[in-house]
């Protein structure tokens, strides 16, 4: 296996357990609150931590993270490190959603009722590990799509259908009514206008931050392959090499589907001095997985 096939299954390797551990943390996390019936410090334990931000976004971080690791799954079996963007919009998406968590427990919350309360137990996963996890993750493991202004604006989304939803239950139905309690002291604490105000900027504010990480290291992580393709490729008989890697793939997944590295040859083809064509190394890789090698 030649660099670039190495550099492609550790970025999938990272990714992968990355987001499985995001994954395995927020099942921790929940599973402690859904089996804690009683807690003196807060009251939304048991089925009713699901009104809780903090608990679904990070259920939305972690369904996010589990669709990846099918993808990281089929990068390592045919070395194409691939995901579609939606997917790596809805991650952005969860992890917009937890980096609010985050910074809400660590600039407000810690500071009033105590770190050791608000980073012990199943908050520890919550408030902390699953967040920082997940930023890590998002802005430095996945990189596959450059993230745009639209983008920013669609992961504004989760915060805008809970902010609703919270001051229908607490402010419009009401406590007595059978809403919520004031649990985040939004309403009973400041001026209702504060948060409104206040909680969109801050969530843009998060957005492009992220933005901002995981294009730098998309950009850099295009600029490395460039390197590598060039050295690995510019001099090389593409015909040849294409060939080669078709053979490899067909006495390693002889009875696996025929996954073609449309992409990958296309790198080749740009870096080389070679005048095949991207299609011409399509059809010479299926030649040579099937057999059938062409003079």
């Amino acid at each position: 296996m030649d660099r670039v096939m190495k550099h492609t299954r550790r970025q999938c390797l990272f990714a992968l357990f990355s987001a499985l551990c995001v994954v395995v943390c927020v099942c921790i996390g929940v599973t402690m609150n859904l089996t804690t019936l009683h807690d003196e410090n807060f009251d939304h334990m048991g089925l009713r931590t699901f009104c809780m931000f903090t608990v679904n976004s990070n259920i939305l971080a972690a369904a996010a993270m589990a669709m990846v690791i099918p993808y990281t799954l089929d990068g390592l079996r045919t070395h194409n490190y691939h995901m579609p963007r939606w997917i790596v919009v809805l991650v952005y998406a969860g992890v917009t959603a937890v980096s609010l968590t985050f910074l809400i427990s660590l600039c407000i919350l810690a500071p009033v009722k105590g770190f050791v309360l608000i980073f012990s137990g199943s908050r520890f996963f919550l408030h902390g590990v699953c967040p920082v996890l997940a930023i890590v993750t998002f802005c430095f493991l996945i990189s596959d799509h450059r993230i745009g202004l639209v983008e920013s604006l669609k992961a504004l989304v989760p915060v805008l259908i809970y902010a609703f939803i919270y001051l229908t239950m607490v402010v419009v139905i009401g406590e007595d009514r059978g809403g919520w309690n004031d649990f985040y002291g939004f309403v009973t604490r400041l001026p209702l206008w504060v948060p409104i105000v206040l909680i969109m900027p801050l969530t843009f504010g998060i957005t492009s931050a992220l933005r901002a990480l995981h294009n730098g290291s998309y950009d850099r992580r295009k600029r490395k392959e460039a390197r590598l393709y060039r050295e690995a490729y510019q001099a090389a008989d593409l015909r040849e090499t294409v060939e080669r890697i078709g053979e490899s793939r067909r006495r390693a997944l002889r009875m696996a589907d025929i996954v073609i590295p449309a992409r990958v040859i296309g790198y080749m083809v740009e870096s080389g001095d070679d005048d095949m064509t991207v299609a011409e190394g399509c059809r010479r890789y299926l030649d040579a997985y099937l057999g059938d090698k062409r003079d």
